[in-house]
């Protein structure tokens, strides 16, 4: 396959930043790939270079790993369209999967932390579908609860309490993290510890001014984990502390028989990975491209988590494009999870996988 030419270009991702997208050209036609980019960040990601010129979009204008990205998402593309296979069927091929599954996806109903202006510490509450006998009924389940969460919320906190965050879900200007579910709903967690981290301890209110007073300990923080275990169908939390709070981590997972969901921990990278395994920290691993910059490291990542007997779940970011080539790369890996896009006004991930070639 011969690259005759590449065209870089600035748009908007959801979060109306600018990125980049990239347009490849073969023999075969175009391929057109865009970057994601997030809100809450592991410092060991891949660097997405900004420039920080407050003149121009508030210094987020520069780009670095995210270009290569770009162009690493348009030759998989043109990959695919050069052996005439679609394009998770040539992810499927090179991660070495003969068969192909649909994930179950975790729709993410409401938002906190970095991804809303509400007081509620902890980023994502999800609701994981997981008894739907096909894809299409779990599409459905995920709809029929996130509009009816919409009137409960509505009616318990008002209209502005229904405000979305930058994932899609409701944002309720709430404190209390039991609040708003029912027993019958099989609920994961995206707490995203490391924003609330401080001295060593966490911060469950770090949304108002600082009080040292009421920062609670990792044991006390995980204690609280496992009363919603207990309380509630909790099944998977991710990011349960610091990405660097390696002790907690191991604790944790070593006591509690739920999935673990590394992503700040781990951050689609090789090495934190492996450390991850050594130290029994995590039990599956959070797959976002842009964190690891590659397509091909990417691959290498999840191949890595499974064969250490870990599940991988690939996620969207918050600042997502209408590129939906998660939707395939889930399905090629065989991961059988995935965190689409939830937000009704960026579902392009969620309609691809509804996609009659699956």
């Amino acid at each position: 396959m011969s690259i005759l030419k590449i065209h870089a270009r600035e748009i908007f991702d959801s979060r109306g930043n600018p990125t980049v997208e990239v347009d490849l050209y073969t023999d075969k036609g175009l391929f057109r790939a865009a970057v994601p980019s997030g809100a809450s960040t592991g410092i060991y990601e891949a660097l997405e270079l900004r420039d920080n010129d407050k003149s121009r979009y508030l210094g987020k204008a520069k780009f670095g790993a995210n270009a290569i990205l770009g162009v690493s998402l348009a030759v998989c593309k043109a990959g695919a369209a050069e052996k005439g296979v679609p394009l998770y069927r040539h992810i499927a091929d090179l991660a070495g999967n003969p068969e192909v599954i649909l994930p179950v996806p975790a729709f993410n109903v409401i938002n906190g932390g970095s991804h809303a202006g509400n007081k509620l510490a902890m980023q994502e509450f999800m609701i994981l579908p997981v008894g739907a006998s096909t894809f299409k009924e779990a599409m459905r389940i995920g709809a029929e609860v996130y509009h009816n969460l919409k009137n409960v919320i509505k009616k318990k906190y008002g209209q502005d309490a229904t405000n979305v965050g930058d994932e899609g879900g409701f944002a309720p200007n709430i404190l209390e993290n039991k609040e708003g579910y029912t027993e019958e709903v099989v609920i994961g967690m995206d707490v995203a510890a490391s924003e609330f981290y401080r001295d060593g301890k966490y911060d469950l209110d770090f949304k108002s001014p600082d009080d040292p007073e009421r920062y609670i300990t990792p044991d006390e923080l995980a204690d609280l984990y496992k009363s919603f275990c207990k309380d509630y169908p909790v099944v998977s939390i991710e990011d349960p502390f610091d990405q660097d709070d390696w002790e907690a981590w191991s604790n944790f997972t070593g006591s509690t028989e739920i999935q673990v969901v590394g992503d700040d921990l781990t951050v689609t990278n090789p090495k934190r990975i492996t450390k991850a395994v050594e130290d029994k920290a995590c039990n599956c691993l959070l797959l976002k491209v842009n964190q690891i910059g590659s397509v091909t490291e990417s691959l290498a990542a999840c191949k890595m988590a499974q064969s250490s007997g870990w599940g991988v779940m690939v996620s969207h970011r918050s600042g997502e494009t209408e590129d939906t080539f998660i939707a395939d790369l889930v399905v090629g890996l065989c991961t059988g999870q995935c965190q689409p896009n939830n937000d009704t006004k960026r579902a392009s991930d969620m309609d691809d996988l509804f996609s009659p070639r699956r």
